[in-house]
């Protein structure tokens, strides 16, 4: 499971990658739910990761420069990566959402979760490059594996 777990997490950190690459390469063309999409995407996997080890969470829907995104993502996928080799994915976790609401679930769980609102989220920015005209990019998994 960890072997499929971290290919899928690579497979996030792909297309998040480039994801960010068209956004910047497009920046005049970008509207502001664009920017707030990808920045809320590489927060909420940063958040999940922070939840995991204990650490400093970013804000939900804060706003990141645009040249420290690909850096965020790099350190995102590093630190998922970290958790797969280091915690029991069974091992149930405890946190409390931005609202301040305790929960608890799995590693696996919470780090799924981080990996499927990507996709969503890479989804909607794709509808809204469409919209402002630029050429969404094909993210699904099986042209990440061929």
């Amino acid at each position: 499971m960890k072997e499929k777990l971290i290919d899928l997490l690579e497979y996030t950190f792909h297309f998040n990658s480039e994801m960010i690459r068209i956004i910047a390469e497009n920046i005049e063309k970008a509207d502001e739910k664009v920017i707030s999409l990808i920045n809320h995407t590489l927060n909420a996997q940063q958040i999940w990761n922070s939840r995991i080890l204990g650490e400093k969470a970013f804000e939900v829907w804060q706003i990141n420069p645009l040249e420290t995104l690909q850096e965020i993502n790099r350190k995102n996928c590093k630190k998922s990566i970290e958790v797969v080799n280091n915690f029991d994915p069974d091992q149930k976790i405890h946190y409390q959402n931005s609202q301040g609401t305790h929960f608890e679930n799995t590693v696996f769980e919470m780090l799924f979760q981080a990996i499927n609102h990507s996709t969503y989220h890479r989804a909607q920015i794709n509808s809204l490059l469409k919209q402002n005209g630029i050429d969404p990019i094909l993210t699904d998994y099986i042209f990440y594996k061929r």
